[in-house]
């Protein structure tokens, strides 16, 4: 049986584990564009009256469908997936059970982008790493969990962590997971520090206490993460009956 979060090898960006330079160089100009672009995005939403949401929309949307036009067919399921994932994610998250509420009470435009180009920096990044990673961001994170939720600051951690280790055990990209856990938290504290979003301090319907942002709020980009590259896999097979399933996550793993 297939394990969760596998996927066929061209996911995404579409060439071999060991990228050539003209990857390289490509993947290298793609992430820091990506970082550049979230940094400066949040800020302008944060910090520029008015114009600022909307200068931050248009600037995400561009460059994730500027990317989407020259992409490839399994890269363009991909960014699709995480768009509609993301989008329904967020929705049910922020509006319905109000974990956590942005600035203007709204789901901003660019969120949706930004977890996709968020997505396509971990998969750079995870390429790049070796496997020491995959347990060294749950062993490294783990103690803080449990130091949080037994003083009783942030007891939704307990929960979230499980889930974390369950993705990692039955999951074959823990690489990719590992990743997105340190960079979705990068982005939940920054976003938080400026004001963008700010998460409650206790869960509805859950009573559990928990931060701002939660420290294991990356769990939420993982599962996001594995809902894409599954749903990338199963389409990719209706395309190509011949396309191997889990390469990819096997070499995130």
């Amino acid at each position: 049986m297939r394990e969760a979060g596998s996927t066929p090898a061209t996911l995404v960006l579409s060439h071999p584990v060991m990228p050539t330079e003209t990857h390289h160089t490509r993947d290298t100009r793609r992430a820091a564009l990506i970082c550049t672009v979230i940094v400066i995005g949040l800020a302008f939403d944060q910090l520029v009256p008015f114009w600022g949401q909307t200068l931050t929309n248009v600037g995400l949307w561009w460059l994730l469908l500027h990317w989407m036009r020259r992409a490839g067919r399994e890269e363009k399921i991909t960014l699709i997936a995480c768009l509609g994932y993301a989008t329904l994610g967020e929705c049910f998250l922020s509006l319905v059970w109000g974990m956590y509420d942005y600035r203007l009470e709204n789901i901003p435009a660019f969120v949706p982008p930004g977890h996709a180009l968020l997505l396509m920096l971990g998969l750079i990044v995870a390429r790049r790493l070796r496997d020491w990673i995959n347990w060294f961001v749950p062993l490294a994170s783990a103690p803080c969990v449990l130091l949080l939720g037994f003083t009783g600051m942030d007891t939704f951690g307990f929960l979230l962590f499980a889930i974390l280790i369950l993705c990692m055990v039955f999951s074959r990209a823990r690489k990719l997971y590992a990743v997105m856990f340190v960079l979705s938290l990068t982005m939940e504290i920054y976003g938080t520090w400026l004001g963008n979003w700010a998460w409650r301090p206790v869960v509805p319907w859950l009573g559990l206490t928990t931060t701002n942002p939660p420290l294991a709020a990356g769990v939420f980009y993982c599962l996001l993460d594995l809902l894409v590259v599954t749903t990338t896999a199963r389409l990719m097979r209706g395309y190509d009956a011949r396309v191997p399933a889990g390469a990819l996550a096997a070499q995130l793993k």
